[in-house]
Formats: C-alpha cells, structure tokens, sequence
C-alpha cells in the first residue's frame, strides 16, 4: 500500500467529518418523504451545511488555497497555489428522496506554470457517506479505495460490458444527443445502469464495478476527483472528441483503454449530423 499523504488525509478527515453530518440528515430526510411539505427545503440546507463543513476544514489546513464549490462558487486563493473543487453532495436527487446513493467529491488542482489557468488535478476523493466507502488517488501514485489499489476493468469486449451514464432531465441536457448514444451503445453492451451521482461513476469505473461511463453537461465539481480516479487506476478520460483534458466534465466518456476506444468510436458515429 502506498503510504497516505499529508493531502490526502487532510481531504478524508474533512469528508469524513461532513459525512457523519449527511448520514444523520439522510435519516431525517427518510422521515419528512411523509410530509406534506417533503425534505426539499431541509436537503438544500443540508448541502450548504456539508460545503461549509468541508469549507471550514480545508481553509485551516491550506489557508491560501482558493476554492471552486458548487454552492458558493468561486474563493481566490494564493493564485500560484492549488485550489479545492468540491462537490458536497454528489446525488442531490437520490437523497432528496430517500436513495442512499450519493456521495462528496474533494479534488486538488494546481495552477498552470505560466499563471495562464489550471493545469492537473493533483489528488481527488469521493467518499460515500452511507457505505464509508472512501475513494483516493493522487497524481502518479494511483488510485485506491481506502488501503486497496483500485484497477479498471480488464474486460475487453462491449458485449461484456456494463456500462453507467446520467440521463438529461428537465432543463439539463441534450435528451436528442443521449439517446442517440444510447441507441448506438445499447445493442452492443451488456447493460446499461443510470445510478445517479457521476463522482460515484467513475469512482466505479476506477474500481472495475463498471466498465465504462459517459455523460455530458457536467461541471467541474461533479468530475475532477473522478477524473484522476480512473486515470490514476489506469483507465482513460476524454470528452467525446477523444481530447484528454484536465478536468473532462462538459462530456465525458472513460473506460479501459479498449473498451474507451470502442466507446469513443460508437459515439463518434452516433452523433455525427
């Protein structure tokens, strides 16, 4: 096992603090699903309390670094130092209703060397509160689910695979385009699973549960940690183009290096005009 870094540890012990929070708030949100008023207004403070939580955390541990959060947007930091991407509930949907299937995603992205923007995410981790299933990985020193290296898939034909996604819903996403994909891939693979949160996708494709994966008109926070999961885990991330890029997020497709290729090639056709 490779031994866990100063960073890393600073990441879990802020997830794992904002978990415990979200744990105890999924119960009380199983309870309202019976309310005439239903938990919308209590999840939405529930996903402020846990970016706050982390927040708080990581701004002790690294006082100049900036943030990207999905609540409260961007924090400058020290523009020559790292700076947090941070989804506190990954899921929002699953567990408004009761799904215990969400997770935080906590990714570390350092500045380019000539000042022009971000470059690499240098460490990420999605934990899942529910199953206290923590995923890590830094740059060059893999990936891993708490003290086990994680691999992709050494699957190779689609008619094997089983493949995530997310589906567009009301006003998110090009419905046209995913069910062209979704035409073009569904003959060819073995199964097709929409499970809801894309941080605990590519967590997944990062630990050989699934296959493969592809969604589009993401953001950063929803992919960073992801991103370098699957990479660290020796997997492959591009957008639908083929292009690999730091963070792939308004299309993403990943997989093993075979299984990738054949993805990206079905999707090519697909979405041709």
């Amino acid at each position: 096992m490779a031994a866990v870094s100063g960073l890393i540890r600073v990441m879990e012990r802020a997830a794992r603090k904002a978990g415990g929070r979200l744990r105890r708030d999924f119960g009380e949100v199983e309870q309202l699903q019976v309310s005439r008023k239903g938990p919308s207004d209590f999840v939405s403070r529930a996903d402020h309390a846990a970016e706050r939580t982390i927040f708080d955390d990581l701004k002790l541990a690294r006082p100049d670094w900036g943030f990207l959060l999905e609540e409260a947007g961007e924090v400058a930091g020290d523009p020559g130092k790292p700076r947090w991407i941070i989804d506190p509930l990954d899921g929002t949907s699953n567990f408004l209703h009761g799904i215990p299937h969400f997770a935080i995603s906590i990714a570390a992205q350092e500045p380019k060397v000539d000042g022009s923007g971000w470059g690499d995410v240098i460490a990420g981790l999605v934990y899942q509160p529910i199953t206290d299933e923590s995923f890590w990985a830094e740059k060059n020193r893999g990936a891993w689910l708490q003290d086990r290296r994680l691999r992709v898939s050494a699957r190779r034909q689609l008619s094997e695979a089983l493949i995530a996604t997310g589906i567009p819903y009301h006003g998110h996403g090009d419905f046209d385009e995913w069910t062209r994909v979704l035409a073009a891939l569904g003959p060819q693979v073995a199964g097709i699973r929409r499970f809801g949160s894309a941080a605990l996708d590519l967590a997944w494709v990062a630990g050989g549960r699934y296959d493969g994966f592809w969604e589009s008109d993401l953001a950063p926070w929803d992919t960073a940690a992801g991103c370098l999961l699957v990479r660290e885990a020796g997997g492959f991330v591009t957008d639908y183009r083929g292009r690999s890029l730091p963070i792939c997020d308004a299309q993403v497709v990943a997989g093993n290096d075979p299984l990738h290729s054949r993805l990206h090639k079905l999707m090519a056709e697909a979405l041709k005009a």
